[in-house]
């Protein structure tokens, strides 16, 4: 699997993340929706959905995210 996790995570100020505990949950939370989206995405294809077609479903749902920021305002 190639979806590694970025070296660097931004923050909303635009430095770099650099406490050790946000970056191990951040690691941590990486890593398991990293393989939780391949399981998914081999089912559906092995389950006869076009690779392309999953993509965009993969896709949609990760642009439909709410920010917790919008949601609080």
């Amino acid at each position: 699997m190639t979806l590694s996790a970025p070296k660097i995570w931004p923050g909303s100020d635009g430095a770099p993340v650099s406490c050790r505990e946000k970056l191990k949950m951040l690691a941590d939370n990486h890593a398991e929706l990293a393989q939780t989206l391949q399981d998914t995405f081999e089912d559906a294809v092995l389950m006869g959905v076009d690779e392309n077609a999953m993509r965009d479903v993969l896709r949609t749902m990760i642009e439909g995210l709410e920010s917790p920021k919008r949601a609080a305002s």
